[in-house]
């Protein structure tokens, strides 16, 4: 068992306000993995402290963004070095399948990766050509560091949840304090012991795990500047009106019900392949996954009844074994959520395909559900229309491509998104038809050199490569008088 009696706060482990420990419990079997610290409001400020005299008065922020490159490539080296550890911790904190713990680990180096090259190739400090070639003025734009930054990340993908945050804001030149989750207490334990070495200035960046009190403490602190969040969207629309209350700049990574459309011309082996991934990822607790599966009508049973092979091929149980596919929800109130929709979702009057809110057989003890498909849906029906996060999808029927693109933009969400086709251009046509922040076709990966981010309430902002670091800079016009120069 780990136990964690200190807090990182300002580059140092420090004794927290209150002694008293939380139990992290195993979402698998519900045995203690930890006992942990968590931060209460008196450490948000020792924290708030720190960045503020670091950004204030310490070197961070005047270093040049060489110095700041090389010491955030030394930290993606370290996360690297142990990979696989943290993928082992990750999974036994938040009952994440360990093949999906560990596929994500070469993600976080990609992404940090598409960080760093935006960061040799931004434009720190442009001198503008005039539009008039006879005038004497000439116009400086800087892009400088906006200053503290609260980055307060959710349970799900805790890494790289913490890294697309960490890496552009400390590229620019901010300060950070970094709220975790109290389920990733122990993982993020080891993100901490990386920033210790990897050389930051004291003051620089500070790990706080806290529950959603503290966090708003966190939102509403004056000496904070701006707040990077991902969570839910009922979350970020109550962190967006506190910030818009203190004019702070704000960037939100909220929720989604992704939509795969499949196109009649294509590949169903493939589809159903490419589904099993892009569907149901991280136990379906996953903001980018494609829960809502929009079929042409006269493949529609042909596409159910393969789904349905699917889901129930997946291996269910102990997310340390390299066999399970699917393991439990993260705490018992998710799995009661989930097992709630499921319910839901009959009464409502869809045709529940495979699964239901039964335990899955042998798997009691932990907080697990069974895979869920639901048939003969409506795009009006809640399952249909909210982000349930678990393993739950459900099919609708489409008519033609308008009827397609129609059903995949009824949603209050934008996030992400796929469209499946043996026909490239085609896919392409309708993927810049759908209102969501990233389409993938074919099953192709998220890239992280563009930018990641959503509209309607799935957010505001993006995160990667140039528009993610563009997210925590301020910008500067200097205007100066050429004839008047030395």
């Amino acid at each position: 068992m780990i136990t964690i009696d200190k807090l990182f706060i300002g580059g140092e482990w420090t004794t927290p306000g209150d002694p008293a420990r939380l139990d992290i419990v195993s979402p698998h079997d519900q045995s203690v993995l930890g006992r942990v610290v968590q931060a209460l409001p008196a450490d948000v400020d020792r924290a708030v402290a720190a960045a503020r005299a670091a950004f204030d008065e310490g070197p961070w922020p005047r270093t040049s963004p060489e110095e700041r490159i090389e010491i955030l490539r030394r930290l993606d080296a370290l996360r690297e070095a142990r990979a696989d550890e943290v993928a082992k911790l990750i999974s036994a904190e938040n009952g994440s399948a360990l093949w999906f713990t560990r596929a994500g680990q070469p993600g976080v180096g990609r992404m940090a990766g598409s960080y760093l090259k935006a960061a040799e190739d931004f434009g720190w400090e442009d001198t503008l050509t005039p539009s008039d070639p006879s005038s004497p003025f000439r116009s400086i734009v800087r892009r400088e560091p906006i200053g503290v930054v609260a980055a307060i990340i959710p349970w799900n993908s805790p890494f790289s949840a913490s890294m697309a945050k960490i890496f552009p804001a400390l590229l620019a030149g901010n300060t950070v304090v970094l709220k975790v989750s109290p389920e990733n207490s122990l993982s993020i334990s080891l993100l901490a012991e990386m920033l210790a070495e990897a050389g930051l200035p004291a003051g620089v960046i500070s790990v706080l795990p806290a529950d959603r009190e503290t966090s708003e403490y966190l939102v509403k602190h004056p000496g904070v500047d701006k707040i990077a969040f991902t969570g839910s969207t009922a979350a970020g629309r109550r962190i967006a009106s506190l910030a818009g209350e203190r004019l702070k700049r704000v960037s939100l990574e909220l929720g989604g019900k992704s939509a795969a459309v499949i196109l009649p011309d294509a590949v169903l082996e493939d589809v159903i392949a490419g589904l099993k991934f892009g569907s149901l990822l991280n136990n379906g607790e996953a903001c980018i996954a494609q829960t809502r599966i929009l079929a042409p009508r006269d493949r529609y049973d042909e596409v159910v009844a393969g789904l349905k092979e699917m889901m129930e091929s997946l291996v269910v149980g102990d997310p340390a074994d390299e066999k399970t596919f699917i393991g439990p929800m993260v705490r018992p109130g998710q799995r009661q959520r989930v097992r709630d929709y499921i319910e839901l979702g009959v009464a409502e009057g869809a045709r529940l395909v495979t699964g239901g809110p039964e335990v899955p057989a042998g798997l009691d003890k932990g907080n697990y559900v069974t895979p869920t498909l639901f048939a003969d849906v409506d795009s009006t029906m809640r399952i249909a229309e909210e982000e349930i996060f678990g393993p739950v999808l459900v099919v609708i029927p489409y008519e033609d491509e308008d009827d397609a693109v129609r059903i995949a933009n009824d949603s209050e969400y934008g996030l992400s998104g796929g469209v499946w086709s043996a026909d490239e251009g085609r896919a392409l046509a309708v993927a810049r038809r759908m209102r969501t922040g990233t389409v993938t076709i074919n099953g192709a990966p998220i890239g992280f050199d563009g930018p990641f981010g959503g509209y309607k309430a799935s957010g505001i902002g993006s995160e990667y490569g140039a528009a993610g670091l563009a997210q925590y800079v301020e910008l500067k016009t200097i205007t100066t008088d050429v004839r008047r120069g030395s």
